[in-house]
C-alpha cells in the first residue's frame, strides 16, 4: 500500500464511493477541491464520513486532516482563492483567522461533499497546546453559545486545556468544538445521561450510552443564531466497523467493505449524537489513508480502539 495518495487516485476512490451509495459524483464539483488542496493531499490523513438522518442524506463527505500550510495561509483562504466558496460578511468568514491569531494551531483539515463541495475547515491544536474554552470564547467572531455554556463545561471537567480541535461549517454557519483527554466521569452512564439532559436535549438511547462509555472524545455544535448547544456527540474509535452497537445499512456496509483503501491499517470512528431537533444520529468515519500520528492528536495510545476501553 502506498504511503501517500495522489489527487487522481483519490478521485477514483471518491467516484467509487459515490457509486456504491448511488450518489451522483460530478468531476466539476470534486476536482476543483482536489486541485485546490493538491499540495497537501499526498501527506494528509484522508477519510470519508456519512451519517443517518435527513441532514446527511444525498451526500457523502470526504476530508483531508492533519496537514500544514505556509505561514499566513489557512484552508478557508485557499477555498476563497480557488472559488470554492463565496466571500461573506458573516462572522464565520473571519473566525478561523482570529483563531490563528490567538491560538497555536498545529495543523488543519477540510471537509467537502461529493455533491455539496467545500463545507468545513478545521484547526487542530497540538496535544501539548490544547486550548481552554474560555480562550476561544474571548475571540470576537465566536458564536455567543460558547460563552453562554462555559459554566456547563466547567461543571463536567471540560473547562481546562481540553479543546483539541475546532471546526467551522460554512454552509450551515455553525461550529464544532471537540474535547479530548476526557475525565473518566464523563464516560459513566449516569454522567452521559446528565450531560445530555442539562442541555435540554432528548435523553440518549441505550446504544448512545454504550458508545459514550468507550469514547475518546466529545464534540458539541453551536451556531450564531442561538446560545444553546445544538448537538452533543461522543466519538469512538474501533478497528472493526461491525463491533459496536449501531446498525449498519447494507449499502453502508458494502461501502466500508469495497472502497479501495490506500492504507492497510483500517480505522473507523463512530459518532453518536443527539440534537435539539429531537433526532439521535450516528455517523461513521472510515480512513481511506491513515497515519499513526493521528493517535497522538486524538490523545490515544496503542490501537486506540473501543476494544481497549472495555
Amino acid at each position: 500500500m502506498p504511503e501517500t495518495v495522489e489527487p487522481a487516485d483519490l478521485y477514483s476512490a471518491i467516484e467509487e464511493s459515490a457509486r456504491l451509495l448511488d450518489i451522483p459524483c460530478s468531476r466539476d464539483t470534486v476536482w476543483p477541491v482536489l486541485t485546490a488542496y493538491a499540495d497537501v493531499i499526498p501527506k494528509a490523513v484522508t477519510a470519508f464520513r456519512l451519517g443517518t438522518g435527513a441532514r446527511y442524506a444525498g451526500d457523502l463527505d470526504w476530508r483531508f486532516l492533519g496537514f500544514t500550510l505556509p505561514q499566513d495561509t489557512d484552508p478557508y483562504t485557499v477555498a476563497l482563492s480557488n472559488g470554492l466558496i463565496a466571500p461573506t460578511e458573516h462572522p464565520s468568514g473571519v473566525l478561523l483567522s482570529q483563531i490563528r491569531e490567538r491560538c497555536g494551531v498545529g495543523s488543519f483539515g477540510v471537509d467537502f461533499g461529493v455533491v455539496g463541495g467545500f463545507k468545513k475547515a478545521y484547526a487542530f491544536f497540538p496535544p501539548d497546546g490544547m486550548q481552554r474554552l474560555s480562550t476561544l470564547a474571548g475571540i470576537p467572531a465566536m458564536p455567543r453559545g460558547v460563552t453562554a455554556n462555559l459554566d456547563y463545561f466547567e461543571r463536567y471537567g471540560l473547562g481546562g486545556d481540553k479543546v483539541n480541535l475546532f471546526g467551522i461549517d460554512y454552509p450551515h454557519r455553525s461550529v464544532n468544538v471537540y474535547f479530548g483527554g476526557l475525565p473518566e466521569e464523563c464516560l459513566e452512564p449516569k454522567t452521559i445521561v446528565s450531560m445530555v439532559r442539562d442541555l435540554d436535549l432528548p435523553d440518549p438511547s441505550e446504544a448512545m450510552v454504550r458508545l459514550g462509555e468507550k469514547a475518546f472524545g466529545i464534540y458539541v455544535s453551536l451556531n450564531w443564531q442561538s446560545a444553546r448547544v445544538e448537538r452533543f456527540c461522543y466519538a469512538v474509535m474501533t478497528p472493526n466497523a461491525a463491533a459496536l452497537p449501531v446498525p449498519i445499512e447494507p449499502k453502508i456496509e458494502q461501502l466500508l467493505r469495497d472502497v479501495p483503501y490506500s492504507s492497510a491499517d483500517e480505522r473507523f470512528i463512530y459518532y453518536a449524537g443527539t440534537s435539539a431537533a429531537g433526532e439521535e444520529n450516528y455517523k461513521i468515519q472510515a480512513y481511506f489513508n491513515w497515519n499513526a500520528r493521528m493517535l497522538n492528536q486524538m490523545l490515544l495510545s496503542g490501537t486506540g480502539s473501543a476494544d481497549e476501553h472495555g
